[in-house]
């Protein structure tokens, strides 16, 4: 059975930031479970025996190489898209999480094509559709941290 399409998923997703008011943002290979070549902030499957806030912290030390500090959680949101013409269902727990700039790198090149720091005014296309519904629901939440929206 397949998470997120033969039941729901969970994952937990971040918005990682500097002290420059940019995020961290990066290419999704072709090796990635789906949405490959797109754009995205980052996130991954809540694993067993982790809480939200230790499974966040994980996967950005495991994707970006580097230790972050948990600013504010988020309110959940329900991801329902296609993937290979069957539909996915995850609930997504978001956070955005402090980093030190010159700390993060790419750590997963086999999954990573890119990594790049972004102000929310120049964002790369094309998004994930997790982050574009993310950029509308959390509008307020983004532009307090990082300024003005541009998609």
């Amino acid at each position: 059975m397949k998470t997120g399409q033969d039941f729901i998923g969970v994952s937990t997703s971040f918005y990682c930031f500097n002290e420059d008011k940019e995020f961290l943002i990066h290419k999704r290979s072709q090796n990635c479970r789906d949405e490959q070549g797109t754009w995205d902030f980052g996130g991954g499957k809540l694993e067993f025996d982790l809480t939200p806030e230790e499974n966040v912290l994980k996967e950005i030390s495991e994707e970006y190489g580097c230790e972050g500090k948990i600013i504010k959680k988020l309110p959940y949101y329900s991801l329902i898209r296609e993937n290979a013409g069957k539909k996915t269902h995850w609930i997504i727990l978001p956070f955005f999480v402090k980093l030190k700039k010159e700390e993060a790198k790419n750590n997963e090149p086999e999954s990573i094509d890119k990594v790049k720091w972004v102000k929310l005014n120049n964002l790369p296309n094309p998004l994930s559709k997790g982050d574009q519904i993310a950029l509308k629901l959390y509008k307020e939440e983004f532009e307090e941290i990082g300024g003005e929206i541009i998609l």
